[in-house]
């Protein structure tokens, strides 16, 4: 590929993939890794048929075009990410296909569009438009963002990264309040200073002030006798996170305070200020106004505190990041542990049906917890502990009545994402007439 190609290429719009003959993956522009969730040192080497046996696709355009020598268009779902692939054989001089070029569409970004108008729209090899803009963000390392709400919240933080405005975040224990952190830093003119964590409900209160601010020797019985600079000095020039700070004495509080009119700190036992450049984040899962009608925090510390509030949906409010979470924590598992646990047929799709009290955090848990203990390398629904809790555990229902239930649920979500029999029943694996069938015995309309 030459320069000019190269650029063409990788600032297309859409996702672009080139497969040869044998199914072997040749390469990955970047907004098909981003719109996939599929890093492209993983996809560069591999095979669409081991990806396939793996449980990485649920199908294969590539192998379509290959097999009928002709364009081939379908939703695809990558790692729990439902793709609109569009595949275009390259023929040889023999006229056999010899490779294979993917064109791929974010099914969230078109979701304004009927799923049959966008098949047909790209067999004609048209340009789809579509009437709302989406704002391009970074692929982003470590961060999982298809929803609409966790990208807002994104957007955000690159906004308001070069400033040095006070940031309150807000969110349920576990939504990710460390990854919006710790993006926030690496974004920031700050980010080769230090990031300083602080979780103000796990140092207990006798102790928070000499930790935030530090002492000088023979500040207090048992102090170290060379003194200690405290956490708000160990982050200076850089960026300190206040976590859980609705759980800080309210005493504490009005040193807080200090510290963000003057930016400047006194040790205990010291007779000097230091003065300080440092921004401040503050998060809890706490109501802050809540607790400033109660008395028990101070309306003047809260209001310096929340000059740039953003509030961190929790998972069950996102639901479009639920099964592209768990592919992401299950990959990370495998690595970690060197394993190749996959997640059985139908499995994903119970995700959606939780309510993920525990939000991110308590999904990575799970996941790593059913990786480790895997013993057949696979994670069938059985498996999955809010179901064996829930109205599905075989303990009160019969299996049959609880398959049932399942496939209900799996049928409903593909009509409404496909829109029509023809088109779910394809991608269900099963003929329209058996689909019809079911939605009667399911009391499903079209």
């Amino acid at each position: 590929m030459n320069p000019i190609e190269k650029i063409i290429v990788e600032h297309s719009f859409d996702g672009l993939c080139l497969i040869d003959k044998n199914g072997d993956c040749l390469y990955m522009n970047q907004n098909a890794s981003k719109i996939c969730s599929f890093p492209i040192h993983e996809f560069v080497g591999g095979n669409v048929k081991n990806a396939l046996k793996d449980g990485e696709i649920n199908d294969s355009i590539a192998l379509k075009v290959l097999r009928h020598k002709r364009p081939v268009s379908g939703v695809v779902t990558i790692r729990g990410v439902d793709v609109l692939i569009t595949g275009s054989p390259v023929f040889d001089a023999n006229k056999q296909v010899d490779k294979v070029v993917l064109n791929i569409r974010d099914i969230n970004e078109l979701n304004n569009l009927r799923i049959d108008q966008i098949l047909s729209l790209a067999l004609k090899n048209k340009p789809i438009h579509d009437d709302f803009s989406v704002e391009e963000l970074p692929e982003i390392p470590g961060v999982v963002a298809k929803s609409k709400a966790f990208r807002k919240v994104l957007k955000m933080v690159y906004r308001i990264a070069k400033v040095d405005s006070s940031v309150y975040l807000q969110g349920e224990s576990g939504v990710g309040k460390e990854v919006i952190v710790n993006l926030l830093h690496r974004e920031s003119t700050r980010s080769g200073k230090p990031l300083i964590k602080v979780n103000c409900s796990a140092i207990p209160a006798q102790l928070l002030e000499s930790e935030l601010f530090g002492y000088e020797k023979g500040a207090f019985t048992g102090a170290d006798q060379r003194g200690k600079p405290g956490l708000f000095e160990q982050a200076n020039g850089g960026i300190i996170f206040l976590d859980e700070i609705g759980d800080m004495p309210l005493d504490l509080q009005a040193k807080i305070l200090r510290v963000l009119q003057e930016y400047e700190i006194m040790r205990i036992g010291g007779r000097k200020n230091i003065q300080l450049n440092v921004r401040v984040v503050s998060a809890t899962n706490k109501d802050l106004e809540a607790l400033v009608k109660e008395g028990k925090f101070r309306l003047d510390l809260f209001y310096r505190l929340n000059i740039v509030p953003i509030f961190i949906p929790p998972l069950r409010d996102r639901p479009e990041d639920t099964a592209p979470l768990a592919h992401y924590f299950l990959q990370q598992k495998n690595k970690k542990y060197g394993l190749k646990v996959k997640f059985a047929p139908g499995s994903i799709q119970l995700f959606n049906e939780y309510d993920w009290p525990g939000n991110v955090r308590e999904m990575e848990n799970m996941i790593e917890r059913l990786v480790v203990t895997s013993e057949n390398n696979e994670i069938s629904w059985s498996d999955l502990p809010f179901i064996k809790q829930s109205h599905y555990s075989p303990l009160q229902q019969p299996l049959k009545s609880i398959l049932l239930e399942i496939e209900k649920k799996i049928i409903y979500q593909k009509l409404e994402l496909y829109k029509t029999t023809r088109k779910t029943a394809e991608a269900l694996g099963i003929s329209q007439s058996a689909l019809v069938k079911k939605m009667k015995r399911f009391q499903l309309n079209e």
